[in-house]
C-alpha cells in the first residue's frame, strides 16, 4: 500500500568547500525519521543534493513523496533546468555526478517538489538543518580535523549601480554557493545578492533598527528583523504562538512566540520570532506544530527572553486568530516573569471574532478563510508561529479591506459634497539644490565608467 510521506533535506557547509553535512527529515503519518551523514571537503549545494538523494533513497518507491527543500538550486535543477542539461548531456554542468543520481532516483517515482525559506521558522525545514548540522559535527568527530568556520565569501560588486542602475532586479535570492550555479544564471543571481545586500545594508543603518540590533545580543536565539519600509502610525502586530496544549489553567506553556510589525495596512519587514523551552513535555501537540521535545532542549527559557518580547510588544495592536487563547497565555507567562500582563499593554483584535461577525454559520478556521479569500496557500503541514502570522496578516487585510458601502444614496451626497467644498490651492516656493562641481565631476566618472563595462550609454549621459 502505498502513503504520502513528506520529507524535509537540507545541507551545510562550515566554508564553501569546506566540512560539510546533509540532513533529511522523514514523516509518514505518525512516525517519523532523522537521518544525516556528512563529508571532510564539499560545498553547500552538494550537500543539498546528496540530501535529496538520500532521503528519496530512504523511502519506499511507491510511496508518494512531498518534498521540501530550502535550496533553489536544488528544486529548480530538478524541475526545470535537468532538462537541458540531458539534452546537452550533461555537458558544462556543476557536480554531475550527483545531479545523474538525483535525475535516476527521482525515476518511476510521484513526487512533488516545493522550496520553502530556510531559518524562518518552519519546523520540518529547522529539523533537517539541525540533522545536517548534526552530521557534519559527526564527520568531524570521526575525521578529527578542525572545521573551516569561516563565512560563505559572495561575489562583490565595487559599485553595484554599475550591473543595474535603477535597481529593478531585486528578486528573493538565497544565499547560494554562486560558484556551483549553472553558468546561465550565474549572472542574474549575481545582481540579485549584491543589490539585496545593499538594500539589507541601508535599512540596518536605520537609526530605528538600534533596539533590534541590541535585543538579539541579549541572547542568539532571538531573531528581530529590522524594518525596511520606515512608516509613521500606529504598530500593528499580527501574533502567532504555539503551546505544549489548549490550557494554561493545567500547567501548559508557549513554546514558540512570532509576530509581524504592521503600519497603515503595510508590513514594514520587521517581526520577531523565538523558539522557547516549556520546561514541560510537548505531548501529543507535536502532532499539531511538529516541535519535538529535542528541538526545544537548547532554546532559552521564557524568563530568559521576556524582557525583549514585552519591549517589542509593548504599546502595539495586537492581532490574532482566537486572540483570547493566545493572550491569555502570554498574559500567564508573562506575569511568572514579573511582569504586567500584556493585555494590559495592549489593544486586541480578535480575526476570529471579525470573521464570525462578517460570515456567520460558517467555518471561520484560519485555513477556511485561507479557502474563502482565495489566498495563495503555503505548506501547512505543520503550523507555525510565524508562518500563521504571514498567513494571517493576509486574511486580516483581505477580511478588512475593499468596498465598504453599496449605499448610492450615500455615495451620491458624499460627491455632491466634495464638489461644494471645492480645492483650496497652496503655493510653495521649493528650494533648488544645485550640484557641486566635485559631484559634477564624480558623475560624469561614472557615466564614463557604465558605458566602458555595458559598450552602451546609460540614461544618465548627456
Amino acid at each position: 500500500m502505498s502513503h504520502t510521506i513528506t520529507l524535509y533535506v537540507d545541507g551545510a557547509c562550515r566554508g564553501n568547500p569546506g566540512l560539510g553535512g546533509w540532513g533529511a527529515y522523514i514523516v509518514n503519518g505518525q512516525q517519523e525519521h532523522k537521518i544525516c551523514g556528512g563529508e571532510d571537503h564539499t560545498t553547500n549545494n552538494r550537500m543539498e543534493l546528496t540530501a535529496a538523494i538520500e532521503g528519496i533513497l530512504f523511502c519506499d518507491k511507491q510511496d508518494k513523496l512531498v518534498i521540501y527543500t530550502d535550496s533553489k538550486y536544488v528544486k529548480q535543477g530538478i524541475t526545470e533546468w535537468i532538462h537541458g542539461w540531458k539534452k546537452k548531456n550533461w555537458k558544462d554542468v556543476k557536480n554531475p555526478d550527483l545531479w545523474q543520481k538525483l535525475d535516476e532516483v527521482c525515476q518511476g517515482r510521484d513526487i512533488e517538489w516545493h522550496w520553502v525559506k530556510g531559518h524562518a521558522g518552519h519546523p520540518g525545514n529547522e529539523m533537517a538543518d539541525q540533522l545536517a548540522n548534526l552530521g557534519a559535527d559527526e564527520t568531524l568527530k570521526k575525521s578529527k580535523q578542525s572545521p573551516s568556520i569561516s563565512e560563505d565569501k559572495k561575489k562583490s560588486e565595487p559599485d553595484w549601480l554599475l550591473d543595474d542602475p535603477f535597481g529593478l532586479d531585486l528578486a528573493e535570492s538565497e544565499e547560494e554557493e554562486l560558484e556551483d550555479l549553472p553558468e546561465e544564471i550565474i549572472e542574474v543571481t549575481v545582481e540579485e545578492i549584491v543589490q539585496t545586500e545593499v538594500l539589507a545594508t541601508d535599512s540596518n543603518e536605520d537609526a530605528s533598527s538600534s533596539d533590534a540590533s541590541a535585543s538579539t545580543e541579549i541572547h542568539p536565539q532571538i531573531v528581530i528583523t529590522p524594518a525596511k519600509l520606515q512608516l509613521h502610525g500606529p504598530r500593528q502586530l499580527i501574533l502567532d504562538t504555539e503551546t505544549t496544549g489548549f490550557y494554561y489553567q493545567d500547567g501548559d506553556r508557549i513554546i514558540e512566540v512570532g509576530a509581524l510589525e504592521m503600519i497603515n495596512r503595510k508590513l514594514t519587514g520587521s517581526s520577531i520570532h523565538i523558539y522557547i523551552n516549556p520546561k514541560t513535555p510537548v505531548g501529543d501537540s507535536v502532532n499539531v506544530h511538529g516541535i519535538t521535545d529535542e528541538f526545544l532542549q537548547d532554546k532559552p527559557l521564557f524568563e530568559e527572553i521576556s524582557q525583549v518580547l514585552f519591549d517589542y510588544l509593548h504599546g502595539a495592536e495586537i492581532i490574532a486568530h482566537n486572540a483570547t487563547f493566545d493572550m491569555n497565555f502570554l498574559d500567564m507567562e508573562f506575569k511568572r516573569a514579573g511582569f504586567k500582563a500584556l493585555s494590559e499593554v495592549c489593544d486586541v483584535t480578535d480575526t476570529l471574532a471579525l470573521a464570525k461577525s462578517k460570515h456567520p454559520g460558517q467555518k471561520n478556521s484560519l485555513d477556511a478563510l485561507v479557502r474563502r479569500y482565495e489566498i495563495p496557500q503555503r505548506d501547512r503541514t505543520f503550523h507555525g508561529a510565524l508562518l500563521d502570522a504571514e498567513i494571517l496578516s493576509d486574511v486580516y487585510l483581505a477580511m478588512t479591506g475593499g468596498q465598504v458601502s453599496f449605499d448610492i444614496d450615500a455615495l451620491s451626497q458624499s460627491e455632491d459634497q466634495n464638489s461644494r467644498s471645492g480645492m483650496a490651492r497652496v503655493e510653495i516656493e521649493l528650494p533648488v539644490i544645485l550640484p557641486s562641481e566635485q559631484e559634477l565631476q564624480e558623475h560624469e566618472n561614472w557615466v564614463k565608467q557604465f558605458e566602458e563595462k555595458h559598450g552602451t550609454a546609460c540614461l544618465f549621459a548627456k
